[in-house]
Formats: structure tokens, C-alpha cells, sequence
């Protein structure tokens, strides 16, 4: 999974049509239980671009976007916000699959 770099890449991004960046950081011990089952997510999806923010070097991004607790999923489509799954719970696969069918709809 692509890991962003810059807020000027974040702005190139979202404006793609389909992308899903996920908010984590290496010391979120939720965000480490998901990250096994994110390659099989990527390959179920292969309509979305998966983006990997960590929250400890965007900050002030997560602070724009309110993504206060990770890991957390934001949808953009063609340069709006498309959907979030936002919350400092634990995710499971069917959760964040759920999140990503209920985009399409």
C-alpha cells in the first residue's frame, strides 16, 4: 500500500475517483491487528486506491478532517468526501468490507 507523503499529494489524491485513505500509526495496536487482512481488502477492491496516512506525520490533517481516533477509513470520489468510517474502535474485515460495499451504493 502506497504511504502518502505530503499534503500536496493528499490534495492530488482525493481528487482521484475512487480512493480510501486509512489513518493509522505504528504504535496503535488496533491499527496492527487490521493490517494482515488490508492486502486482501486492496485485492477484493482493485476499483479503489488505498492510501496509507500515518496519523503521527499528518497531524494537522487528521485535526482538518476530525479523524480523532484511528485506525479510521475516508472516501473521497472525484474530490469530495465519499464516505468515513471514523472511530477508535477495533475494525474487523467485515466491518471495513461493509464500510467500502456501502460507497458503491
Amino acid at each position: 500500500m502506497e504511504k502518502l507523503q505530503s499534503m500536496e499529494q493528499f490534495e492530488q489524491l482525493k481528487k482521484e475517483e475512487r480512493i480510501v485513505f486509512i489513518f493509522s500509526a505504528d504504535w496503535c495496536p488496533d491499527c496492527r491487528v487490521i493490517e494482515p487482512i488490508l492486502p486482501a481488502i486492496e485485492a477484493d477492491y482493485p476499483e479503489y486506491q488505498f492510501i496509507s496516512v500515518d496519523r503521527d506525520e499528518f497531524i494537522d490533517l487528521c485535526g482538518e478532517l476530525n479523524v480523532f481516533g484511528i485506525p479510521s477509513f475516508v472516501a473521497y470520489h472525484n474530490g469530495e468526501e465519499a464516505g468515513r468510517f471514523v472511530s477508535k474502535d477495533r475494525k474487523t474485515q467485515e466491518e471495513i468490507e461493509s464500510f467500502l460495499n456501502s460507497l458503491s451504493a
